[in-house]
């Protein structure tokens, strides 16, 4: 699968698995540059072995993944810290760590043997905080919070490392409706200030209102990529999901919405 998006990150021929399990094979991703792209798909499908992949936590069996032309596997770890930020899926914070001083390690990319902590590692810290509503709250233990403003602590700490490309593993499990939509519209305004996001979602229907473009899985492939717009109709929602759907036009924003058919909406093949 080809695109004609410019790209920073890319993977070519990728074959990804865990031992002797493959759940990736001979797959081609481009992430377009200054997109929020989410990979959707059913459990199980690949998305988070796709994710892992492109954040070097998992190395390819096969092919390759790229940064700017050059394997990822050819950079040092801070030299790819600096460019590529990752929030996985379940993070622990060390017992009695506090907001600001979490937040603060996110400037570790940037930091050497003999270097003092600096006013450029201070306004990143201060920035990251800000721009997730933390500041009155940095000097309370992360233990403390709710499970919504957790996620919006470790989003900090990958704000603080100041990378171009941030890629998020299911950032919105776990958490209530209203703490979803916090952390979403949290993530569009970090690509409307030229991030690139990636994130793995299990919700279509906030895929398609956030999102600028959809990468979307069933069985370890790449289905369809585009604008939801132009990807999200009954057909792919039957053949990805196996369910059977109305696609129409979000009231409040123009996006597809799915809507699934009163009864006997699940493809009895794909339970």
């Amino acid at each position: 699968m080809t695109s004609n998006f410019e790209a920073r990150l890319t993977g070519a021929g990728l074959r990804v698995g865990y031992g002797e399990r493959t759940v990736i094979a001979d797959l081609d991703v481009v992430v377009p540059d200054g997109s929020f792209t989410v990979i959707v798909g059913p459990n199980a499908c690949g998305k988070s072995t796709l994710l892992r992949a492109l954040s070097r936590l998992l190395r390819p069996q096969h092919g390759a993944v790229l940064l700017d032309g050059k394997e990822v596997a050819g950079y040092g770890g801070k030299e790819f810290a600096r460019e590529v930020g990752l929030l996985p899926q379940q993070s622990i914070a060390p017992e009695g760590i506090t907001i600001i001083d979490l937040v603060s390690r996110g400037r570790f990319p940037y930091q050497k043997m003999f270097r003092q902590w600096t006013d450029e590692d201070q306004r990143a810290v201060d920035v990251a905080l800000e721009v997730t509503r933390l500041t009155e709250l940095s000097t309370r233990p992360v233990e403390a919070l709710s499970g919504g403003q957790r996620q919006r602590v470790w989003i900090a700490m990958a704000l603080a490392q100041q990378t171009p490309i941030l890629l998020l593993d299911e950032p919105t499990t776990y958490l209530d409706l209203g703490h979803q939509i916090e952390v979403l519209e949290l993530c569009v305004g970090l690509n409307r200030r030229g991030t690139t996001l990636v994130a793995v979602l299990h919700d279509l229907n906030q895929a398609a209102r956030y999102a600028s473009h959809i990468i979307a899985m069933r069985g370890g492939e790449i289905v369809a990529v585009g604008p939801p717009a132009e990807i999200i109709t009954a057909e792919l929602v039957e053949q990805v999901f196996g369910v059977y759907a109305q696609v129409i036009d979000d009231p409040q924003t123009g996006t597809p919405l799915v809507v699934p058919l009163a009864a006997d909406a699940v493809r009895i093949d794909s339970v």
